[in-house]
């Protein structure tokens, strides 16, 4: 019987071969790029295969293996090449240190690469006899004792203690921190009252391993060699949180770095002379005070400055300027500033400036600042309020034993009016205060609010009636009223003074309580009433100083001598007034004591480095595109046998396999004829239905 020829498969086209294995062709190609050229780059020949020796040999041994190979090169059976005899040089005059020697063994340490570059290029095609030795320079640095070196011993309590924390960790061997020395004192001095900071000795191998970064086998090492600079932020007290300073080692980038980065205090922005009139004291905030340092040198705002700028930011807004000399004539005019560098703070509108000539340290300027951090006639704000005793929750300023005490205040929208009231209740600050000419004034006038004011029981401040609407509006209870509060309706502007007595009996308050406490309903509705008891007097004479005076000294005396009624209420909050604009602000945020989403993004480049000299990435990929391609085959090889039995469907096929192909096959749908009926199927024919009658009984 002839048996039937079979033809060869066709061979697969090639491009879907490709098609089918391009995951595996990539990670193949990628795993032998890792293999044969990044990792031999990410792990060069070291020190010690230049003298032919182990790595983290002896001293000793490092000596004897220089000796051998420099009488060998003498006798001609040395390196063959200058450059090899120049590597063999600069390993043992490296390795032969014990200083850089653990340096380079522990960290991996080599500051001085770039000098064996150097000679390398400038005598290549020299002899090495004619090159002078040795190549590298002993560097012998201590540091300063000012400076506080930290130990294993006291680490912890340092760390405890400090709520910042800089460190500089530094080798004596090392040129570089030798050159950096100057520079650290320098910033340890400007960082000095805001933040700690301390120095640590590679040497002292326990801490160096903690604060350095680990590779993938977790050797230590430092990125960016020595020195290098770690924060630890405020609230951070483990390494998990510490910041890496990563830039150039000067004063200034690392001042800027720590105090935005880790301290989070604004930048102050420097103004030209005409900026200066335009943007910061003409759209500035207006109730606030300006500070205006005036600089020789066009420097970056010191740490110390930024930090008092912060702490005060609510009280004041601050600005630099750069002294020119051609602008020698418009300052001391202007604001008095005969040179630089100079502190000038303009207090009120139309007030003198106050002007602070010669350098400023931490604590000179946070005294400048606490004395001169309201304005001459102080606004009453939200922040202020407790501190000038014009609040009903708080005390006096004279103190908390203080029952009675005043607040005049000047009320209005922002104004002509307003502005020449200020200067009124200005006037009569300083007359009271014995600071004016009182000549003008009878003595007994002014009596009794000149005591006040002197016993710290009378306070002199203004309110801005448009921000401030229903504080306004409570103690201006007058039909006119939308003339001094609220927004302007019409060009009319009525700017009034009004003189509230505060008396605080906390007994009154204890007893009252205690009654309230039996009467829930009565409990409820002195909860937000104030502690304080307040009479409100408004003043509607003319704007005129003896008449203002008088009308003063009259209401507080008779506040002091009158027995008036304890009465109680409760007074409307200040609105907080903008943050000011002229910021130009850094980072706030505070960091976590875990790395924060930021941090991580930061480092992701950092990552991506390392992952590129992990020696195990390579046989990774190599796996994977086995994998991948075993896979792929023995799917494409399953896929393949249905379709030839389809080709092949001309072929007789047994009777049994056609048997079971039909009791495969899903059985008919049944019918509805042998169900039981339902009470939702068709009336029987046997049934009728029953009659009924109107009666309920037959």
């Amino acid at each position: 019987m002839a048996t039937k020829s079979e033809n060869p498969k066709p061979p697969k086209p090639l491009p879907s071969v490709i098609q089918a294995y391009w995951l595996p062709a990539i990670l193949f190609c990628a795993s032998m790029f890792f293999q044969l050229v990044a990792i031999p780059r990410s792990f060069p020949p070291s020190h010690y295969d230049a003298l032919g020796i182990k790595s983290f040999s002896s001293i000793e041994q490092v000596n004897e293996a220089y000796q051998k190979l420099y009488l060998n090169w003498k006798a001609g059976k040395g390196p063959s090449s200058t450059l090899d005899m120049i590597k063999a040089q600069y390993a043992f005059e490296l390795l032969s240190d014990p200083t850089w020697k653990r340096n380079y063994d522990i960290f991996g340490i080599d500051e001085h690469l770039h000098v064996m570059e150097s000679i390398k290029e400038k005598y290549s095609n020299a002899d090495f006899s004619d090159i002078s030795l040795p190549l590298l320079e002993p560097t012998s640095f201590e540091p300063d004792p000012a400076f506080e070196v930290i130990s294993s011993e006291n680490f912890v309590t340092k760390l405890q203690n400090s709520n910042t924390l800089l460190v500089q960790v530094f080798s004596v061997g090392s040129s570089q921190c030798a050159q950096f020395s100057s520079s650290w004192k320098r910033i340890a001095s400007l960082l000095d009252g805001i933040a700690n900071t301390g120095m640590i000795e590679v040497g002292d191998l326990k801490l160096a391993t903690y604060l350095s970064e680990k590779k993938y086998t977790g050797a230590p090492f430092f990125r960016n060699g020595l020195p290098s600079l770690v924060a630890f932020p405020p609230g951070c007290k483990t390494s998990d949180c510490i910041v890496r300073y990563t830039g150039q080692l000067s004063v200034d980038a690392v001042t800027d770095w720590f105090a935005t980065n880790i301290l989070s205090l604004p930048r102050i922005s420097y103004y030209s002379m005409e900026s200066l009139a335009q943007t910061f004291l003409g759209k500035g905030s207006r109730h606030k005070v300006k500070v205006i340092f005036v600089s020789k040198t066009g420097q970056r705002a010191t740490p110390y400055v930024r930090h008092v700028a912060k702490s005060y930011w609510s009280y004041a807004s601050f600005a630099f300027t750069v002294w020119r000399e051609e602008e020698s004539v418009f300052w001391s005019n202007t604001f008095g500033v005969e040179e630089a560098p100079a502190t000038v703070i303009l207090r009120d509108p139309g007030v003198k400036p106050v002007v602070y000539h010669g350098l400023m340290n931490n604590s000179r300027l946070i005294d400048i600042m606490e004395q001169n951090k309201h304005q001459v006639l102080p606004q009453l704000r939200s922040i202020t309020s407790m501190e000038l005793g014009c609040d009903p929750k708080g005390y006096s300023r004279a103190g908390n034993d203080t029952t009675v005490w005043y607040c005049a205040v000047v009320v209005g929208r922002l104004s002509a009016e307003l502005h020449k009231m200020r200067e009124t209740m200005r006037s009569i600050q300083e007359i009271l205060s014995n600071g004016g000419d009182v000549d003008q004034l009878d003595n007994e006038m002014a009596t009794s609010a000149s005591v006040a004011l002197k016993e710290k029981r009378l306070t002199f401040a203004w309110v801005d009636g448009e921000v401030q609407k229903r504080f306004c509006m409570f103690y201006v209870n007058v039909e006119d009223s939308h003339d001094t509060c609220g927004p302007r309706r019409d060009i009319t502007d009525v700017p009034r003074l009004f003189l509230v007595r505060y008396k605080r009996n906390d007994t009154e308050v204890n007893r009252k309580n205690e009654e309230n406490s039996m009467n829930m309903f009565a409990s409820m509705a002195s909860r937000d009433v104030d502690p304080t008891s307040q009479l409100v007097a408004l003043y509607k004479g003319l704007n005129e100083i003896p008449q203002i005076i008088q009308w003063i000294s009259d209401t507080v005396r008779d506040g002091d001598s009158r027995d008036l009624p304890f009465h109680r209420t409760s007074t409307p909050e200040l609105v907080p007034e903008d943050v000011d604009p002229i910021w130009s602000k850094g980072k706030e945020q505070i960091i976590s004591s875990s790395r924060g989403m930021k941090q991580r993004i930061g480092t992701v480049p950092q990552r991506i480095s390392d992952l590129t000299g992990d020696p195990r990435l390579g046989p990774m990929l190599l796996l994977g595109a086995l994998m991948s391609f075993g896979f792929i085959y023995l799917r494409r090889n399953q896929s393949i046998k249905p379709k030839e039995e389809s080709d092949d469907a001309s072929d007789p096929k047994p009777e049994g396999a056609e048997r079971s192909k039909l009791r495969r096959r899903r059985p008919k749908s049944r019918t509805n004829d042998n169900v039981p009926p339902s009470m939702t199927d068709m009336e029987p024919p046997n049934a009728f239905q029953m009659p009924f009658t109107d009666s309920d009984s037959e």
